[in-house]
């Protein structure tokens, strides 16, 4: 049993967004035409006649087609002229701006029931009730008094030609129609040069009346008087699918542009659209007054027009249908979307380089010199101590081509030691004793801004005193040497390392400062570091 919200959107009515009147018979044949403003319709009356699609009045006047009824209309790739066939057997092709007839085919006996062009607009085919099938060739705005000789002319597919259409490539023709005394009702596939029978379509119960091959070519799709809609697969030319929610003839049916959407026309009084890409229905069946004869999409896909037997036209709006559908998707095109997400690969994600803060040039102009010229030694390598993670350069920097800096100078006494593995000797306005007290128990960058507090400095240090150890500056050699002390009581604060290059740590991280030069303010101010003193006084 159906939910009741399953039932109410079956029995939900769709409206039309316009409804043209005027024609005094059925409605054979409804196609859009270039702008998005106007249709054209084709009738029994023995008229075509132009609509503005906004207002639902007949633009100019009648475009009269002899004393016939005309069956079919198309319109050519490149909205210029519409082609016709009409109940006296005769294919006339129209000029849209002067609304006249350029020029008359003759040939077909009997009355012509279809008519397509072929993708690159230079042939138009056409089906009879004659059982034939022609092609009419179109050059310059020209075409040729006679058909093509020998090549579908004199072939007959069917009892009666009901339906016609180019494959995309326009290298095969597909041709389905009415027999007589038989069981089941195929499809003829044609080679569109020589004629000859390439593969017959088996599966439908009656007359074949509407034909449709979507833009791939991968897809020929039929509606039949047996009330079913069947898809072929073009490769195997085999039968993939059965789509039987009518319950009447299929008269006409319309693939949307980008090929996911179909329409169908049927003597149930109803248009439907499918989605292609399941073979499902979308939303509930159009409604109309009498049977629905012809189907056609805008060139968006967003509209469609259906002809009736009523005698009027209409246009319903596909895309507000799709939106109460959830289907909205169908509209887009897959195909545009891939090669977006392509395009997008093909194209690695920008890294963006963090900032390097570099001192700029001259920052350091005018230094006066330090109170001290005494000499320090380094041994370890960059990187395995605070001076050398500070002055080390990055693997990030090693391409970096930016101006020498004041910097550079030590980076490049560091390379030669690196390179050469002995210590070095570096000049400068350090002082002569340098320590650096680690701010115990205070936020790391208590210092920056704080007073400083200056240390005095102990008379007899012991073992046990809460001064930390002092570590001695020693070549990488087998001979232990004596490093450069201010007093024979006091030895030399520095540091020492082994002959590896690696950086032994204290014991204690508590190291203070004495004599801090302006050198070292500066860069314990970058370091959140104290520059406090040993008079214990700020």
């Amino acid at each position: 049993m159906a939910s009741p919200i399953s039932k109410m959107k079956e029995t939900s009515a769709i409206t039309h967004r316009q409804k043209f009147e005027g024609h005094t018979d059925r409605i054979w044949g409804a196609i859009h035409l270039p702008g998005g403003q106007r249709i054209m319709t084709c009738s029994d009356d023995h008229s075509l006649r132009v609509w503005n699609t906004k207002s639902g009045k007949q633009i100019g006047e009648d475009w009269q087609d002899g004393k016939s009824g005309v069956w079919s209309i198309a319109l050519s790739p490149d909205g210029k002229k519409v082609v016709s066939g009409s109940y006296d057997g005769a294919v006339r092709l129209w000029d849209i701006e002067t609304c006249k007839v350029i020029t008359e085919w003759t040939g077909h006996t009997r009355g012509v029931e279809c008519v397509r062009w072929s993708r690159d607009g230079r042939r138009v085919l056409s089906g009879s009730n004659d059982g034939t099938a022609r092609q009419w060739e179109v050059e310059n705005g020209e075409t040729m008094p006679e058909p093509i000789e020998n090549i579908i002319a004199s072939i007959k597919t069917h009892e009666e030609v009901w339906a016609v259409v180019y494959s995309p490539d326009t290298t095969l023709i597909a041709t389905g129609g009415w027999a007589q005394d038989v069981d089941v009702y195929s499809i003829k596939i044609l080679d569109a040069k020589t004629g000859k029978l390439v593969a017959t379509l088996k599966g439908h119960t009656d007359m074949v009346r509407c034909l449709a091959w979507t833009k791939d070519g991968q897809t020929l799709i039929s509606g039949s008087h047996d009330c079913s809609i069947r898809t072929w697969n073009t490769t195997k030319w085999e039968q993939t699918a059965v789509l039987d929610d009518h319950t009447g003839i299929v008269y006409a049916i319309a693939i949307s542009p980008n090929d996911r959407i179909m329409a169908s026309a049927s003597s149930d009084k109803t248009a439907r659209l499918w989605n292609l890409d399941n073979g499902k229905p979308i939303s509930s069946p159009i409604q109309h007054a009498e049977q629905v004869l012809c189907v056609s999409f805008s060139a968006g896909g967003k509209q469609l027009a259906t002809g009736c037997e009523d005698k009027n036209a209409y246009i319903w709006d596909v895309a507000a249908i799709l939106r109460e559908a959830g289907l909205d998707d169908l509209l887009s095109d897959p195909k545009a979307k891939k090669s977006a997400l392509q395009v997008n690969a093909t194209h690695p994600p920008i890294q963006v380089r963090p900032p390097v803060n570099r001192v700029p040039q001259g920052f350091f102009d005018g230094v006066p010199p330090s109170h001290s010229s005494a000499r320090s030694r380094v041994s370890t390598p960059p990187g395995t101590t605070f001076i050398g993670r500070l002055f080390g350069r990055s693997s990030s920097d090693a391409q970096d081509t930016s101006p020498s800096s004041p910097l550079d100078w030590v980076r490049n006494l560091q390379k030669q030691h690196r390179q050469s593995g002995e210590g070095i000797e570096l000049q400068g306005r350090s002082p002569a004793a340098v320590e650096v007290p680690y701010a115990k128990g205070k936020r790391r960058n208590a210092c920056a801004r704080e007073k400083r507090k200056r240390l005095l400095p102990l008379k007899n240090p012991t073992a046990g005193s809460s001064q930390p150890p002092k570590l001695n500056v020693v070549k990488p050699s087998s001979q232990p040497q004596a490093a450069d002390s201010s007093s024979s009581t006091t030895p030399a604060i520095g540091v020492a390392t082994t002959t590896t290059g690696t950086a032994s740590m204290p014991s204690r991280p508590d190291i203070t400062i004495k004599q801090a030069g302006i050198w070292t303010r500066f860069w314990l101010l970058i370091c959140c570091a104290s520059t406090e003193h040993t008079d214990g006084h700020h």
